[in-house]
This record gives structure tokens, C-alpha cells and sequence, in this order.
């Protein structure tokens, strides 16, 4: 079944809205968006709520010895593995 963006409902829209915001989709440019001003607000407060949680939980790098951590990890379950 495909949906028309020019008359897709509010419901359908709504429903699909996260998973546009999260694919990385122009939901900015979106049909629904254009014509809808309901929806239009709601991606706005979606889009400042989503930039404000980027705030709560910036990029953090790894410790220097993660990846060596990691390394000697995959090791140690290799010979674990190799003497069975």
C-alpha cells in the first residue's frame, strides 16, 4: 500500500515521523509538512527536544586503552576457544 505525501493524514504522518526524523529523511521538506501547520509545530518541538537531549549526552571519546582492552579480550576468548 502506498500513501500519497500530498494527502497523507495527520495520523499516518505522525505515526511515521520518527522514523523519518531518524532515517536522516528532508522531513523539513516533506509534503505533509508543507501543507500542515499541526504537524509542521510538532517536527519543530521534535527537532528542539532532539537537539536539546544532543546537549544531555555529548560525544564522548574512548579511553586510550579501550580498543588494546578490547584486543586482548578477543585474544584471551580465542585461546579459551583454541584449547577446547
Amino acid at each position: 500500500m502506498t500513501t500519497d505525501h500530498k494527502t497523507m493524514s495527520c495520523e499516518v504522518f505522525q505515526s511515521q515521523l520518527s522514523d523519518l526524523v531518524g532515517s536522516g529523511a528532508d522531513v523539513h521538506n516533506h509534503p505533509h509538512i508543507q501543507e500542515c501547520e499541526i504537524c509542521r509545530e510538532l517536527y519543530e518541538q521534535l527537532q528542539t527536544i532532539a537537539e536539546a537531549a544532543k546537549q544531555l549526552f555529548p560525544d564522548q571519546e574512548p579511553e586510550d586503552k579501550l580498543w588494546e582492552r578490547i584486543e586482548s579480550a578477543i585474544k584471551d576468548e580465542d585461546g579459551i576457544s583454541n584449547h577446547d
